[in-house]
């Protein structure tokens, strides 16, 4: 198969022909028909995570084709369109019986523990677990989508953030993360303040049910930016970018007894990200991760997506060669673009 190959962190990734991979007992091989492009997997490029073994393949929110099954799997066969969340759960742990697949103590993750969708073909584990039915109306694109970026901010927005009708929610960086809690806030009810420096994130954001906008870039604090425009602060923000300064403008941002969620990676060089830790016990703030979402919370996310209230679809602004994606990848460092981009791997 053709595949996206990095030898060193860092360095230009390129396009080769590698074996074809193999279903574990338990997995199944799926054939990809999108893969979307993602700052996460700008930060494994990077060497940012430690369990990425080189030579590497990323990618890791895919949507495609089962073209063959592990002996032990029974709930799929060749021929179903699926797609999968970026946690593959091992369905046997303490943490997956409490049904929480997302913090799955045995998780494998394509893309980062092992070889990932910038490919024509792709392994995945505990497929019993972890596949998830692509309906026949919603296109591999959007699917694609679904597996990270949008289900981690369903997740985010609704069960972990709580949003309510009426509440102010924050949104610090509108990528593809960010944009997809713009939508979802906005269809909970609650006004929505994006902030972003890039004036075309920003204008996807109004389209996606934005309230207000900030320019991170034009004004000297964005955190009193948001408490400004929201009469004191969100009641509920979150940082969907990942850096030190988007998660202190979020936390800073909040009003009293709010709910900051991370969502966005931090990789500081030393593991560790300063919190102003003083606002959050004088404001009685609350901090939360958000970490993908578990294949059996889907089907509500599902459901949002077939009556049509939320439209994963328009965030998908960019289809991209195979070709095209060691460039696109290295660029995300520096010029992510507005919206989602995916991959067609047999375009």
């Amino acid at each position: 198969m053709r595949a996206v190959v990095f030898e060193r962190y860092g360095e230009p990734a390129e396009v080769r022909e590698v074996p074809d991979p193999v279903p574990p007992e338990h997995g199944v091989v799926v054939r990809v028909e999108a893969t979307g492009l993602c700052r996460s997997d700008w930060h494994g490029w990077m060497g940012h995570d430690p369990d990425i073994t080189l030579p590497h393949v990323p990618g890791h929110e895919l949507a495609g084709v089962i073209e063959a099954v592990g002996a032990r799997v029974s709930g799929h066969r060749p021929g179903d369109r699926v797609t999968v969340p970026f946690v593959c759960a091992c369905g046997r742990c303490p943490a997956c019986a409490a049904g929480d697949q997302q913090v799955c103590e045995r998780q494998t993750q394509p893309g980062f523990t092992h070889w990932g969708s910038f490919a024509q073909y792709v392994a995945l584990d505990h497929a019993d677990v972890n596949l998830i039915p692509v309906p026949p109306e919603l296109s591999f694109a959007t699917a694609a989508s679904l597996g990270c970026r949008f289900a981690t901010a369903f997740r985010a927005v609704v069960a972990q953030g709580r949003a309510a009708p009426g509440e102010w929610v924050a949104v610090h960086g509108c990528g593809g993360v960010g944009l997809s809690a713009v939508m979802i806030a906005a269809a909970c009810g609650a006004r929505v303040v994006a902030v972003d420096v890039s004036p075309a994130a920003l204008d996807l954001a109004r389209r996606f049910g934005a309230a207000e906008c900030v320019d991170a870039s034009a004004v000297a604090d964005p955190a009193q930016a948001v408490r400004e425009l929201t009469g004191g602060g969100a009641h509920l923000s979150l940082d969907a970018l990942g850096s030190p300064g988007t998660c202190a403008a979020s936390v800073e941002g909040l009003r009293r007894r709010g709910r900051h969620v991370q969502v966005g990676l931090l990789p500081a060089p030393d593991g560790l990200t300063p919190v102003p830790m003083a606002r959050v016990i004088g404001l009685e703030l609350e901090l939360l991760g958000s970490h993908g979402m578990a294949a059996h919370a889907y089907p509500p996310l599902l459901e949002l997506v077939r009556s049509g209230l939320l439209r994963p679809d328009l965030l998908v602004t960019s289809a991209i060669t195979l070709d095209r994606a060691p460039s696109a990848l290295a660029a995300m460092g520096s010029a992510p673009g507005a919206g989602v981009t995916v991959v067609e791997p047999w375009a």
